[in-house]
C-alpha cells in the first residue's frame, strides 16, 4: 500500500490523499489551498492524473477537502465521489459559490489589466467575452494569480453527477467488490456530515481523521473514535495548543458585547459559513432565551451562511441527540433580533447602524466576502469590536490582525486598525491538542501503527510529534507528493 499527498503537508490545507494499492487508486479528499499568494497559487497545478483515480472519498465539505473536486473531473477522472448526504449537499453550495468568486475576480482583474494596458488585443478580446461561460483556465504571463479561473459554474454542475452519498456512520461499504476494497466512516464531530475515513484493502487498512472537530459544543455530536490501522493520517491544526472550554468561550463573547455596546459600538465577527456561524447564531439565541442579551440587531450577511443553515435544519438525524428535541421545537437559528441580507443592498445599509449591532459576515479569514466592507466603515473605530472565532492561516487578512498590524489595506484605501481585537479559540471547530491525543490513544495496536501528521503548519507538526513521541506513537511528517509505503 503506498500513499502520496498532494495537499496538507506541512501545511494546513488543500487536503489530498491518494492510496494506492495493487493499481487501484482511491483518492481521500481533492481540496482547496487557501492563506497567502505562494499557497492559493498551489492550486493551478493538481500534480497528479485525475484519469488514474478510480475512486474519492469526500470527509466532508470545507473547502480545503472539496474545493478541486470539479478541477478533478475537468481533468479526466471518471469515478464516484462517495460521502454522506448533508456533505453531498454542503459541497454543492460550497463548489457554486466558489466558482461565482473566481468569476467575479476573473473580471475584476481583467478590468485591471484593461486600464493599465488597453491597446492590448487579447486583453480586449477577452472583454468582449466576458459574459461567456467558456473561460480560460490557463493565464498568461501578465496575469495575477488571482485571475485564473480554475473552474466556473458548468464544471461544478458536471462533478455533481459524480456524486454518490450513500455513506453512512458505522457501516462499511464495498467499494470495489473484485479488489476487496471496503470503506468504513465514523462520525468526526467536526461539521454537519462530517466523517473520519477507514479503507479497508483485504487484510491491510489506513485511517484518514479528516478534520475531527473540538468536543462538547452545540448542534454536532463529539467524535467518534479509531479501532485499528495499519497507518493514520490525523490533522494537526492545532497541534501545538489546548481551547478554552466552551462555556467560558461563551462567557468571554458575552462579556465582548456587553462591553462594546456600553461603549457605543458594533460587534465584527467574521465567520466561516458553515458551521461556525451556526454555532454563534445558535450561541446568540441561548443569550436571547436567558434574558442575557441586549436588544440589539443582528446581521447575517451572508447569502451562502444562510443557505447552509438552511440545510441544517433539513438533517436534523445529524444533530446531538440531547440537542434534538430542541430543534424539533424550535428552530435555533431564529432570533428576533436577526436580519438575514441576501443582497447588496441591504449589506450596503448595514453600515447606516454605528452602535449596538453585531455583524456576522464572511469570509472567517477575510480573504474576500463582504465583511471586507464592514471593515472599512468599523474597524477604525474604537468603540468597536472584531471578535475572531477560527483559524487564520498565514497570509490572510485575518492573521495580520490578530498578530497586531495597525494598518491594513482594504480596497485600495489604508485603514486603521482602532477597534478591539479579540480571538476567542474555545468556538474552533478543530479538535486542540489533547483532543488529538485521546483520538489517537483509542488506537489498538498503537506501537505498529504508522502515524502521519498533516493538515497543520510545520511547526505545530513538529510540536505535536514531539508530544505524542513519549507516548509510544511512531510519527512521521510527510511532504508533497512524498511516496509513504505501508
Amino acid at each position: 500500500m503506498k500513499i502520496q499527498s498532494f495537499g496538507a503537508a506541512k501545511t494546513v490545507t488543500g487536503s489530498c490523499h491518494i492510496v494506492n494499492e495493487n493499481g487501484v487508486k482511491v483518492m481521500v479528499d481533492c481540496g482547496f489551498f487557501q492563506g497567502n499568494k505562494d499557497e492559493e497559487n498551489k492550486n493551478s497545478e493538481l500534480g497528479f492524473n485525475p484519469a488514474e483515480i478510480d475512486y474519492l472519498i469526500l470527509t466532508h465539505a470545507h473547502l480545503d477537502h472539496c474545493g478541486r473536486i470539479p478541477m478533478l473531473i475537468k481533468g479526466g477522472f471518471k469515478g464516484k465521489i462517495y460521502c454522506t448526504k448533508p456533505t453531498f449537499q454542503l459541497a454543492r453550495l460550497i463548489m457554486l459559490d466558489t466558482a461565482k468568486i473566481m468569476l467575479e475576480d476573473y473580471k475584476h482583474d481583467l478590468k485591471k489589466r484593461l486600464r493599465y494596458n488597453p491597446e492590448k488585443k487579447s486583453a480586449s478580446h477577452s472583454a468582449t467575452s466576458l459574459s461567456s461561460a467558456n473561460f480560460t483556465t490557463s493565464r498568461s504571463s501578465s496575469s495575477s494569480p488571482s485571475s485564473v479561473l480554475l473552474y466556473n459554474e458548468l464544471d461544478v454542475f458536471e462533478s455533481l453527477d459524480h456524486f454518490n452519498p450513500v455513506l453512512t456512520y458505522n457501516t462499511p461499504f464495498i467499494l470495489d467488490e473484485k479488489h476487496n476494497i471496503k470503506v468504513e466512516i465514523k462520525d468526526a464531530g467536526h461539521i454537519l456530515g462530517s466523517s473520519f475515513v477507514k479503507l479497508m484493502f483485504g487484510g491491510s487498512s489506513i485511517i484518514f481523521s479528516g478534520d475531527l472537530g473540538n468536543k462538547n459544543k452545540p448542534i454536532v455530536n463529539n467524535f467518534s473514535y479509531p479501532d485499528e490501522a495499519d497507518a493514520v493520517y490525523i490533522e494537526t491544526t492545532y497541534g501545538d495548543r489546548l481551547h478554552k472550554s466552551f462555556d467560558d468561550s461563551k462567557t468571554e463573547l458575552f462579556n465582548i458585547i456587553a462591553t462594546t455596546f456600553k461603549n457605543g459600538g458594533n460587534v465584527l465577527i467574521p465567520s466561516f459559513a458553515m458551521e461556525r456561524t451556526q454555532d454563534i447564531l445558535y450561541i446568540l439565541k441561548g443569550f436571547y432565551k436567558n434574558g442575557q442579551l441586549p436588544k440589539c440587531k443582528i446581521f447575517l450577511d451572508s447569502p451562502l451562511a444562510i443557505n447552509i443553515t438552511d440545510i441544517f435544519l433539513k438533517n436534523p438525524e445529524y444533530f446531538r441527540k440531547d440537542e434534538l428535541q430542541l430543534f424539533q421545537k424550535d428552530n435555533p437559528f431564529e432570533i428576533p433580533y436577526l436580519t438575514e441580507t441576501r443582497e447588496v443592498e441591504e449589506s450596503k445599509e448595514i453600515n447606516k447602524f454605528t452602535d449596538s449591532a453585531i455583524i456576522i459576515a464572511g469570509s472567517g479569514m477575510l480573504t474576500g466576502g463582504r465583511m471586507l466592507h464592514h471593515l472599512k466603515h468599523n474597524l477604525w473605530r474604537k468603540e468597536n469590536s472584531i471578535i475572531f472565532i477560527g483559524y487564520q492561516a498565514r497570509g490572510t487578512l485575518g492573521r495580520r490582525i490578530v498578530e497586531g498590524d495597525k494598518t491594513i489595506k482594504v480596497f485600495g484605501e489604508h485603514i486603521d486598525v482602532n477597534a478591539s481585537v479579540h480571538t476567542i479559540n474555545g468556538f474552533s471547530s478543530h479538535a486542540d491538542q489533547n483532543e488529538l491525543i485521546e483520538w489517537l490513544s483509542a488506537l489498538k495496536n498503537q506501537q505498529k501503527t504508522k502515524i502521519c501528521l498533516v493538515h497543520g503548519d510545520e511547526d505545530k507538526m513538529n510540536i505535536f510529534k514531539e508530544k505524542i513521541t513519549p507516548l509510544g506513537f511512531n510519527a512521521y511528517i510527510p511532504s508533497y507528493a512524498e511516496e509513504i509505503e505501508i
